[in-house]
């Protein structure tokens, strides 16, 4: 796997969203590298759905946090 389909999620910056979604805190812009037939998968489920994007991977992170804060490592 090349560094083009990995799952590479570069430092956050600090420039916000204007319209803040997350009821925790300021949305900020993030750079992901993610396998091309993943990203047309989830294009395709947002345009089923018409959920955007960027919700499903805000619900992707959640769940991850909460998979490895479950596991006691002190997230």
């Amino acid at each position: 796997m090349d560094a083009s389909t990995q799952g590479i999620i570069s430092q956050p910056s600090t420039v916000s969203e204007t319209k803040p979604t997350d009821k925790e805190g300021d949305v900020v812009s993030t750079h992901v590298l993610v396998a091309e037939d993943q990203v047309e998968k989830l294009r395709e489920l947002s345009r089923r759905t018409r959920v955007a994007q960027s919700e499903y991977l805000r619900e992707a992170v959640d769940d991850l946090l909460a998979k490895y804060h479950k596991r006691g490592n002190g997230l």
